[in-house]
C-alpha cells in the first residue's frame, strides 16, 4: 500500500512540475520577447553585436522569473487538479479512502521548490542582474561613442544630449569634441575640447577631454558660467537618462546593502520610502507562490463529478488570486509613503494562506468559520 501511495504522489508531482516548467518557460519567453524588442536599437542604431544584445536582454530574466513563477505555479496547479478531476482520478482516489494530504503533499513539495526559486531570484539574482545591466549599458555607450558615432556628425546619444567630434586622430583619440546637454528643463551645459578619449578606471568608463571649457547657462540666459580646463573627465553614465548618473537605485543594490543602508545619506533620505518598499517586496514576493498553490487547491482540490461543473470554482480562484496580487502591489505602493503599511505587505499573503488552510482542513478561522464555509461548499454541490 505504501508503494502505491509513493507512486501516486510521484505521478502527481511529476505532472505538476512538468506543467509548472512549461508555463514558466512560456510566460517568461513571451514577456522576454516584448522586453527584447524594446532594446532592439542596440543592434540597429547603436551597432552592437548579437552577444551584447542577448546579454542586455538576458539580464532581465531574473526579475521576470520572480514575477512569473507564482503565476506559473497557480496555472499549473489549476491545470493538474482540473485534469485529475476531469479524468475522474480524484473521484477514484476519494472512493479508495485516500486522505487529503495524499494529494496535497506533492503540491507542498513543488510549492516549496518554487518558493526557494522565487526567493533566490528576488533576494540575490535580481539585484545582481540590475547592477550588471547598469554597468553593461555604460560600456555600450562608451563603445557607441568610439565605434558608431561618425566624425563630422551631430549624434543624439539620448533625448536632449548631442555629441559631435570633427575627426579621429592618428592614435584613435577624438579631435574637436563638442557635447551639449539639454536634458534638464532649466539648464544647458556645453562641453568643447580639442581632443578626447574613453578610459576605464575602477570599473567605470569615462570620456577624458583635453584643453577645453564647460559652459553652463540657464534657459533664459540670466545666469551663465565658463570653466576652462586642461583635462576634464566625464562619467559616461551621464549619457543615459538623467537619473542613471545618480547613486545606485534601490533595485540595483544587494539585499544586504538595503538592510545596512545609511539613513543619514541625502540620497537615501530623499527616497527612503522606495528603499523600504524594495526591501520588503523582496521578502514578501515568494509568499505569493504559497498563496497560488493554496487557492488552486481550495478551488479544485476536492473530487467533483462532471455534473457539478468546475467553471465557477476556476473563475473564483482566478479572481481571488488576481485581487490578492493587486492588493499586494497596492500595499507595496503604500509602503513608499507610510512605514505603517509594511504590516500589510506581509499580512495579505499570510492571512490568505491561513484562511486557505482552514478551508482545506476544515479548521476554524477568524474569517471563515464552519458556519460560513459549509454553505459555500453546499452551494458548490459538495455535501
Amino acid at each position: 500500500m505504501d508503494r502505491v501511495v509513493t507512486l501516486l504522489e510521484r505521478y502527481i508531482f511529476q505532472a505538476a512540475a512538468t506543467a509548472f516548467l512549461a508555463v514558466l518557460s512560456a510566460l517568461t519567453g513571451v514577456v522576454w520577447i516584448t522586453q527584447a524588442l524594446r532594446e532592439f536599437d542596440l543592434l540597429t542604431s547603436k551597432g552592437q553585436s548579437i552577444l551584447i544584445f542577448l546579454s542586455v536582454t538576458g539580464l532581465t530574466i531574473p526579475s521576470l522569473i520572480m514575477l512569473v513563477a507564482p503565476i506559473a505555479l497557480f496555472i499549473a496547479a489549476l491545470y493538474i487538479l482540473n485534469k485529475l478531476n476531469g479524468d475522474s482520478e480524484l473521484i477514484v482516489m476519494c472512493a479508495a479512502g485516500s486522505p487529503p494530504w495524499l494529494l496535497l503533499r506533492p503540491f507542498i513539495v513543488l510549492t516549496f521548490l518554487v518558493v526557494l526559486l522565487d526567493a533566490y531570484m528576488s533576494v540575490f539574482a535580481m539585484p545582481w542582474s540590475f547592477r550588471t545591466l547598469r554597468d553593461l549599458l555604460t560600456k555600450v555607450r562608451a563603445d557607441f561613442i568610439t565605434r558608431v558615432v561618425r566624425p563630422g556628425q551631430f549624434t543624439s546619444l539620448e533625448q536632449g544630449f548631442v555629441f559631435h567630434y570633427r575627426e579621429r586622430g592618428p592614435n584613435g583619440e577624438l579631435l574637436g569634441v563638442f557635447m551639449q546637454d539639454r536634458r534638464e528643463p532649466d539648464k544647458v551645459v556645453s562641453y568643447v575640447a580639442e581632443a578626447g578619449q574613453t578610459l576605464e578606471k575602477g570599473g567605470q568608463d569615462y570620456l577624458v577631454l583635453d584643453r577645453g571649457n564647460v559652459q553652463r547657462q540657464t534657459r533664459d540666459g540670466s545666469d551663465a558660467s565658463i570653466i576652462v580646463f586642461e583635462r576634464y573627465a566625464v562619467d559616461l553614465a551621464e549619457f543615459g537618462p538623467a537619473e542613471e548618473g545618480a547613486p545606485l537605485k534601490p533595485r540595483e543594490r544587494t539585499t544586504w546593502e538595503l538592510l545596512t543602508r545609511d539613513d543619514s545619506d541625502a540620497y537615501v533620505q530623499r527616497i527612503e520610502g522606495r528603499f523600504r518598499s524594495e526591501l520588503n517586496d523582496r521578502f514578501a514576493s515568494p509568499l505569493y507562490a504559497v498563496v497560488a498553490a493554496i487557492i488552486a487547491f481550495v478551488a479544485l482540490g476536492e473530487a467533483k463529478t462532471t455534473r457539478q461543473g468546475r467553471g465557477l470554482a476556476l473563475g473564483g480562484a482566478i479572481l481571488s488570486f488576481g485581487l490578492l496580487r493587486i492588493a499586494g502591489i497596492g500595499a507595496s505602493t503604500l509602503v513608499v509613503r507610510s512605514v505603517g503599511a509594511v504590516f500589510l505587505v506581509y499580512a495579505i499573503p499570510l492571512l490568505s494562506v491561513a484562511i486557505g488552510l482552514s478551508m482545506i482542513f476544515g479548521l476554524p478561522s477568524i474569517v471563515f468559520s464552519p458556519r460560513l464555509v459549509r454553505p459555500l461548499r453546499r452551494a458548490e454541490g459538495v455535501s
